[in-house]
Order: structure tokens, then C-alpha cells, then sequence
């Protein structure tokens, strides 16, 4: 039994995205003067039973998530997150943390073969939700069209700065996404979701996370974001399946103007 507790709490020892914001980061950043709203709904279908840090397990927790990203320039946005949560057993809807998360891109007018950006995000999660309070991430972002493919590759680095898993450093958690455009409306591919341990040394493949989903992404056109997943994970450490949605939507609230900065960035060479 010790055995099994143990492993069922290894969810809360390596670094991953913790069910509330599901997502392989495309290169593109929101437009200078946009405002970009998302809901993530992620519901774990299949989760931790029992826990030994005194968190809530992750069975039937429903996590919604509203991320807040605003577009400065051509290659600068800030997003913000408001993470909650409702669960089983009289857990009431309660707030889980906010995350901020600044982003910088290559301009198109590079000309670079492939999408480059990298985000960096830190923030607070209650202790009843996750032991590590406060976590930062840092995010390196490549993707590709290739005809009416599209892949994408977040090797994102993660780390505690106050729990139990500060002594852990710095952990690798690749994310990847390949899907293909069947029709000017619908996508479909999958998306991988990874947490292997210390970039040190990785932890046993038990102990590591590994989710896959099959995934579907619709085009409503270009104000509107839709992606609907279901994910299986195939390690003892990973939750076993989660529903994953997320819908989008851009507005114009702000002007867009052209600042000294990304005119020297959309210089072309000489």
C-alpha cells in the first residue's frame, strides 16, 4: 500500500503543467494592441485517488482557467492567469493561483525559417493545491508549417522556488504538437505532455509523467481560438485521463501603434 501511495503522489513531485493550463505554445504572439481572452476547462476524468502531502487528489477535479494575454508590439505580449478549482466530496469552487507570463518573439520580418519565442512565467498556487508555492518556468517555443502540417516543440524548464521540490533544480518538461488541416475548419493530431525529472539526472520512467492526447482544433476564423483534446497517460505518476477544451477569442480594445523598438526590429538587413 505504501508502494501505491507513493506513486500516486509522484504527480505532485515532478514539475508539470498541473491540469490547469493544457497547451503546446505556437511561436505567434498576440498582435500588437489585441487582447487575447482564453477559457481552459480541464476536467481529470481518471486521477489520484489519495495523496500523501495533504493536497487535494486529482480524480474528478474540475480546474477552469482564464488567461488574460495583451499584445504590446509585433514580438512582445504579457499574459496573465487566474487558475480554480472545484472538486468531489463538498470541495467547494475556490481559487487556486495567478501566474504572469511575459513573451518575446522573432519578428516574421526575420525571416527565420521556423517560428522562434520564449516565454517565461511565474506565479503562486495555494499549498492545498500544489506543496511547491511558488514555481517559474522558462519556455522556448519552435514550430513549422509544412503544407497543411503544423509542428510545434515547447522543451520548457521548470522550477521551484519554495516546497519540496526546490532541492530537485531545474526539470525538463517537453511538450510537442503535430496536426494536420483537413479542411479550412478542422485540425486534428495530438499533442504530448512530458515531465521527466531533474535536467541533472532524469527520475525513474515511474516516476516521471507522459500524457498523449488526440486533439481536435477548429477555426472560426481569426478571432477565435477552439482546441478539444483527450489525454491518456501511460505512467503511474500521471494522471490517467483528462478532458481538455480551450476557447478563445481576440479583441481590439487597444490602438496599435509602431514604436521605435519594432522598427529597429523589423529592419531588414543590409
Amino acid at each position: 500500500m505504501k508502494i501505491v501511495l507513493l506513486a500516486a503522489a509522484g504527480c505532485f513531485l515532478l514539475r508539470a503543467q498541473g491540469n490547469y493550463e493544457i497547451q503546446v505554445y505556437p511561436s505567434e504572439t498576440v498582435a500588437s494592441g489585441q487582447t487575447m481572452v482564453e477559457l481552459h476547462s480541464n476536467f481529470t476524468a481518471k486521477g489520484s485517488i489519495t495523496t500523501t502531502d495533504g493536497t487535494y487528489p486529482t480524480n474528478h477535479q474540475e480546474h477552469e482557467t482564464v488567461e488574460i494575454t495583451q499584445g504590446w508590439t509585433n514580438w512582445f505580449e504579457t499574459g496573465f492567469y487566474i487558475f480554480t478549482s472545484i472538486g468531489p466530496g463538498g470541495q467547494s469552487y475556490q481559487w487556486v493561483g495567478d501566474h504572469i507570463r511575459p513573451r518575446v518573439r522573432v519578428p516574421e520580418t526575420w525571416k527565420w525559417p521556423v517560428g522562434v519565442s520564449v516565454s517565461t512565467e511565474i506565479g503562486y498556487q495555494r499549498p492545498i493545491f500544489s506543496r511547491d508555492t511558488w514555481t517559474w518556468e522558462i519556455r522556448p517555443i519552435i514550430d513549422k508549417d509544412l503544407g497543411p502540417w503544423y509542428l510545434a516543440f515547447n522543451p520548457a524548464l521548470e522550477r521551484s522556488w519554495h516546497g519540496p521540490s526546490v532541492s530537485q533544480g531545474v526539470e525538463f518538461s517537453p511538450a510537442v504538437k503535430v496536426s494536420y488541416q483537413f479542411t479550412k475548419l478542422f485540425a486534428g493530431g495530438f499533442e504530448y505532455y512530458g515531465t521527466t525529472g531533474p535536467i541533472t539526472g532524469f527520475a525513474p520512467l515511474y516516476e516521471q509523467q507522459h500524457q498523449f492526447f488526440p486533439t481536435v482544433d477548429l477555426n472560426f476564423g481569426p478571432e477565435w481560438e477552439f482546441n478539444f483534446g483527450v489525454g491518456v497517460g501511460v505512467t503511474q505518476s500521471t494522471d490517467h485521463l483528462i478532458v481538455k477544451m480551450i476557447l478563445g477569442r481576440r479583441f481590439q480594445f487597444m490602438t496599435p501603434r509602431l514604436h521605435l523598438s519594432q522598427a529597429i526590429l523589423a529592419r531588414p538587413n543590409s
